[in-house]
Formats: C-alpha cells, sequence, structure tokens
C-alpha cells in the first residue's frame, strides 16, 4: 500500500469523495501512532493517506533497503491524474516513455518528482484492476533480484535498464509484489 503524508486525514477523505475518489475506510486512529484512511481514485486504484502524531513515516527515502518510489498502473491514466492534483495538489511532467508505448507521468509536488504513472500495459489480463507499485532502493538490482528469487521470491520482471537507472519486479512467497530499483544520480 502507498501512504502519502496528510496533515488531517478526515479532511482528505471529504476531499478524495469531491475529486470522484471514493472512501474505503474513514480516518481512524492507529495507537497513538497517526491516522490513517483508505481510498480509491476513479479508476480504481487503492491509496491511503497518514497523519502522523507519535510516527511520522518515512525518514529515509532513496537509500538501499528504504523506499525508493511509488508508481501508478492505470486503466485510464487521464482519468487518474486530476484526481491526483486536487487531493494532494501534485504537478504532473510527461515523457514519452518510446515507439508504441505511450506516455509516462512524473507526479511533482513542490517542483520535486515523488512518484510516476502510467497506462496499464493491454497486455495485462482485464481482471487486473489499476494499481500502485511501489519501489525499494538497492545498491544492485542484478544481485538484490537474484537473492529475492532465492529466498522464495518470483520473478514477475527480470531486471531492466530504464532512462533513470535499472529495476526489477518481483513477488514475495506469500505473492505481495514490489519493486528493486537503483536511480542514477545526476551528475
Amino acid at each position: 500500500m502507498v501512504y502519502i503524508g496528510t496533515h488531517d486525514a478526515d479532511k482528505t477523505a471529504k476531499d478524495v469523495e469531491a475529486a470522484g475518489g471514493k472512501v474505503i475506510a474513514p480516518a481512524f486512529d492507529v495507537l497513538k501512532s497517526g491516522r490513517m484512511a483508505v481510498f480509491q481514485d476513479p479508476v480504481g486504484a487503492f491509496i491511503s493517506v497518514w497523519e502522523p502524531k507519535e510516527m511520522n513515516g518515512a525518514q529515509i527515502m532513496g537509500e538501499p533497503g528504504s523506499f525508493a518510489w511509488a508508481e501508478l498502473n492505470a486503466r485510464g491514466i487521464d482519468n487518474a491524474k486530476p484526481f491526483y492534483t486536487k487531493v494532494f495538489g501534485w504537478g504532473e511532467k510527461e515523457s514519452p516513455m518510446g515507439e508504441g508505448l505511450g506516455m509516462y507521468t512524473e507526479f511533482k509536488h513542490a517542483g520535486e518528482s515523488i512518484a510516476g504513472g502510467m497506462e496499464m500495459n493491454p497486455m495485462v489480463p482485464a481482471q487486473v484492476p489499476s494499481y500502485w507499485s511501489v519501489y525499494f532502493a538497492v545498491d544492485d538490482v542484478d544481485k538484490a533480484f537474484k537473492k529475492a528469487i532465492e529466498g522464495g521470491g518470483k520473478e514477475m520482471l527480470e531486471p531492466t535498464e530504464y532512462p533513470g537507472g535499472r529495476f526489477a519486479i518481483v513477488s514475495d512467497p506469500q505473492g505481495a509484489v514490489f519493486g528493486l530499483m537503483k536511480m542514477e544520480r545526476p551528475s
């Protein structure tokens, strides 16, 4: 699950409904750690918010072993993008992914790219709904991929180059899917 920080989970729930999303779990306390809520965007992808109290959320990002990136795979990305702008104030930058592959959207907050999104590949079976993927940073995608497979994981997408680095997608032994990523640092 991808969690987006908020100062007010109850207000965000109202914003979600006003923007065409659906509240799945209204804001609730998680012990003294914070408040969270779960939503579906207009294309059916689940997303949550976190309102911190005693637990702020991610303090380290982009370092090996930590959160690196989140990506929306949507059936109707153009119906999802306005939702994220209205609810979270995200801007966007589009870039072509290559011939016949459509556009890639970088969601931006305060001028910084914070997540991505794209139209789901038509080869994905129709019963697979829109979804958010989580990527973890690693020092070496190939080594981390091999270790995940040796540990009982399943290959979903072998290590692959992309314009910003290298990534792979695996599932753990229980079926949870996640990505491994090494982003190239701009020189």
